[in-house]
């Protein structure tokens, strides 16, 4: 798991539920979100470029600010409603990286 995540380009996104599909992980979804809250604040991997399928991101309070704040450097914008657009920003293993 943490080696896809691993490649998630920067400016690209991929969500939970996705990453869980291409593991074979059935309803991973919040198996993937959970491996990704065990990092610690050490950790070199991208899990900021981790989302929700509504494009959201899900955590809450700092961990969230973080995120997001980590996305904007990156060049990704979110609308008014807090959501980036998934469709233009998904990462599928295979694409250029």
């Amino acid at each position: 798991m943490y080696a896809l995540v691993r490649r998630i380009p920067r400016g690209r996104v991929c969500s939970y539920g996705q990453i869980a599909r291409w593991l074979g992980l059935s309803g991973g979804a919040r198996q993937v979100g959970w491996a990704m809250r065990a990092l610690d604040g050490k950790s070199d991997l991208p899990w900021h470029r981790v989302v929700n399928s509504r494009g959201r991101v899900s955590l809450g309070g700092r961990p969230g600010d973080l995120q997001r704040a980590l996305l904007e450097s990156e060049g990704i914008e979110f609308d008014a409603r807090g959501r980036l657009d998934l469709t233009a920003l998904a990462w599928e293993p295979g694409q250029e990286e």
